[in-house]
């Protein structure tokens, strides 16, 4: 019996996989802020006859992480399975996002997951064995435009955990980054605010929110982000990195093959019919919306 923990599970992919993998025969345990938040996790789970443990656990919080992750190890003796995917949005260009704006999606994105690793890695090395799954983005690997704050988090994040592959691999723990496109959750519908001081960027964001238009129109679904982590965790023939949502593969795979220049040069361009004309010619990905 595998045993999961999943953090950000009150919504979104996270309800999705706390649920898919619940009906896989694992025994998930879901974190949310407040229990209060879990209506639509066990109405979800019952639907389809499984269950699925709440836990509470603020990723702002080590004491609260380790709580939570101590109720597990004494309900159930072991953490086969650690899913890092509680986060949240950041929209701004880098002059003008407040630096504390910065601070605050760090703390979750990427301290989020640091302290969960942390407060379950002691376990996994007693045992020998785990997983560790950190859900980054398509903007860990491409700094998206007009999101300085998400993508610095995630970026940071995708470093981090290849650094963690390196150093657990000899304990037996398989680390993997799972890197969505865009995925149709309630984060995109809280994602639609940006600084705007200056008046100076207006073609940032209009290409920003053209691009979330168009994967919207078409996007990844939760469980099949769900589907990953399962076979990321299960897979004989492990691999660092997965992608999947709308975009997630021309992304990733396209960014090495496009250079430098030509990415800044991409961004230089006013004109929005000749700028998503060269990023399909660049990606092979239409963002037209």
């Amino acid at each position: 019996m595998t045993i999961c923990l999943i953090t950000g599970a009150n919504s979104g992919i996270g309800r999705a996989a706390a649920v898919d993998l619940a009906a896989k025969g694992w025994t998930v345990y879901a974190s949310m802020r407040s229990l209060d938040k879990g209506a639509k996790l066990a109405a979800a789970a019952d639907k389809v006859g499984v269950t699925v443990h709440p836990v509470v656990a603020e990723m702002t919080d080590r004491a609260s992480i380790d709580a939570a992750v101590g109720q597990i190890l004494d309900a159930e003796g072991r953490i086969d399975v650690l899913i890092n995917n509680a986060g949240v949005g950041g929209n701004g260009v880098a002059e003008e996002t407040p630096i504390d704006t910065f601070v605050e999606v760090m703390d979750v994105n990427l301290h989020g997951p640091l302290r969960c690793s942390q407060a379950v890695l002691p376990a996994m090395r007693e045992q020998g064995s785990g997983c560790i799954i950190n859900v980054t983005s398509v903007a860990g690997r491409i700094a998206a435009i007009g999101q300085s704050p998400y993508v610095a988090s995630k970026w940071a994040l995708e470093g981090v955990s290849e650094g963690m592959a390196q150093e657990l691999a000899p304990h037996g723990i398989r680390v993997a980054i799972v890197e969505p496109g865009v995925v149709r959750t309630a984060i995109m519908a809280k994602n639609i605010d940006a600084p705007h001081e200056t008046g100076a960027y207006d073609d940032a964001y209009g290409k920003l929110f053209r691009f979330y238009q168009a994967g919207l129109a078409n996007p990844g679904l939760p469980s099949e982000v769900a589907d990953v982590f399962f076979e990321a965790a299960t897979t004989d023939q492990p691999k660092l990195r997965w992608t999947c949502g709308w975009g997630g593969p021309e992304l990733t795979g396209g960014r090495p093959q496009v250079s430098d220049e030509d990415w800044v040069e991409l961004g230089a361009m006013a004109d929005t019919a000749a700028y998503e004309a060269r990023f399909l010619d660049l990606f092979g990905l239409d963002i037209t919306p």
